[in-house]
């Protein structure tokens, strides 16, 4: 595919924890995570700059360890191991597909991963190569969502694809309320003032600060991705 064909040739793919624990409902699940890792080899396959954040909520969830009486550093430091557990997974079937994959953690642990250097990002995209960011923030009190803005924003992405169990965004939550009515188009200030719940407000601010489009799709939808990238109407877009 030429680039003249692509809406968007360098792209952040947020995916969150829960997507790879599949029907399991908790860890990682094999069949989904063969099946995630086709999608992004067939974006790969395009000719995109790829970068990949994924959540950790099928390992732990840092915010609801803590509101369950845990630390809330300690747990949002659970939480952002619980990132590099899912990036190694990612990143084995990703290679073991041929396709060539760098993990880069925000807290230093040099025997499974890069640590994270902008420069080293930029040099492995321009190379080809995908690479998954792990790790959050480094920091507790943010969420991977806001990781995934900041790592959009630093390796200069032309958009965030938000892949979820949903077609995009909605008025209300589709699986709770069956009046729930589906949005193509919104603004970052209708997402905050309405509290859509698309992203926490920290990192749906910094993506009205820098201009960043986020496009909020379903990853279950096969091609749902390349769609998107292609330019093609499909979730919902925040801009």
């Amino acid at each position: 595919m030429s680039d003249q064909e692509l809406k968007y040739r360098r792209v952040l793919l947020k995916l969150s924890g829960e997507a790879l624990a599949g029907e399991l409902g908790f860890g990682i699940d094999p069949p989904v995570v063969d099946r995630i890792t086709d999608e992004v080899k067939a974006v790969h396959r395009m000719g995109v700059a790829l970068g990949l954040v994924i959540g950790g909520g099928n390992i732990v969830r840092g915010a609801l360890a803590s509101r369950q009486g845990m630390d809330r550093v300690s747990a949002d430091y659970m939480g952002m191991l619980a990132t590099v557990i899912n990036a190694l997974a990612i990143q084995d079937m990703l290679e073991r597909k041929g396709v060539d994959t760098r993990v880069m953690t925000a807290i230093r642990m040099e025997e499974l991963a890069e640590p994270y250097i902008r420069r080293r990002a930029l040099r492995h995209l321009e190379k080809g190569r995908v690479v998954i960011f792990a790790g959050g923030t480094g920091n507790p009190y943010f969420s991977t969502d806001t990781a995934a803005v900041l790592r959009a924003i630093e390796m200069q992405a032309d958009v965030i694809i938000k892949a979820t169990k949903v077609a995009g965004v909605y008025t209300a939550d589709p699986s709770r309320d069956p009046t729930a009515q589906f949005i193509s188009e919104i603004s970052y200030h209708e997402v905050m003032t309405r509290e859509l719940g698309v992203m926490d407000a920290a990192a749906i601010s910094l993506c009205k600060e820098n201009r960043l489009p986020v496009v909020v799709l379903n990853l279950e939808k096969q091609g749902a991705v390349a769609a998107a990238i292609r330019g093609e109407p499909i979730g919902t877009l925040v801009s």
